[in-house]
């Protein structure tokens, strides 16, 4: 590693813990209105959504959606599944199953 690379690495990692400690050190001291702090609660399903539904309907980099998509099928038992049971651990383990299921009888 040369010696530009190493200060670009650090000046990296000065610049990424510097966000992040000035937001963790102000944290207590500001308060956020109440409609702003309801709706931060939004943030973690929407970015969720945003990474999983293209992987799940554009699995090849064209639209599939159809029974014949093993990741929509899996996604689709998945939620059923989630929505039944509300247990992370079968969520996943019924989502897992139905993928391999699909992909080694159809």
């Amino acid at each position: 590693m040369s010696a530009e690379e190493a200060w670009m690495i650090a000046g990296m990692m000065a610049v990424t813990f510097g966000i992040r400690y000035f937001l963790f050190a102000l944290a207590d001291r500001i308060r956020l209105a109440p409609w702003l702090e309801h709706s931060l609660k939004f943030i973690p399903p929407a970015v969720l959504t945003a990474i999983t539904l293209p992987a799940v309907l554009l699995p090849k980099g064209e639209w599939q959606v159809s029974l014949a998509n093993p990741y929509l099928v899996a996604a689709l038992l998945s939620l059923a599944a989630g929505i039944l049971t509300r247990n992370l651990l079968a969520t996943i383990a019924i989502g897992l199953a139905a993928f391999l299921a699909h992909r080694l009888l159809i």
